[in-house]
């Protein structure tokens, strides 16, 4: 479960950075939500274990955790800013 909601709110993010930023407009809206989907998930399943502390990472198994998703939701911001650099950097 917790899982599915690392990928929705990273694919909400690209929603969002698609429809109310502009950014990634020229790629279109599906690349900015599977962008986002993408550093959702590595953000959930990476970086928050590292981060959060053991106690979180043990109740997270049945619960979902603010945390994780936080950092899913900032790991999600962050391959979106980055792709919009590689985009307009090179037009990859």
């Amino acid at each position: 479960m917790d899982i599915v909601t690392w990928i929705l709110a990273g694919a909400g993010l690209g929603w969002i950075t698609f429809s109310y930023l502009s950014l990634n407009a020229e790629r279109g809206l599906v690349v900015s939500i599977v962008i986002g989907a993408v550093g959702g998930l590595i953000g959930g399943k990476l970086i928050a274990p590292m981060f959060t502390s053991a106690s979180t990472a043990a109740a997270g198994q049945g619960e979902l955790s603010i945390a994780t998703v936080l950092f899913a939701g900032a790991a999600a911001a962050a391959a979106l800013a980055a792709g919009n650099v590689v985009h307009k950097r090179w037009g990859v």
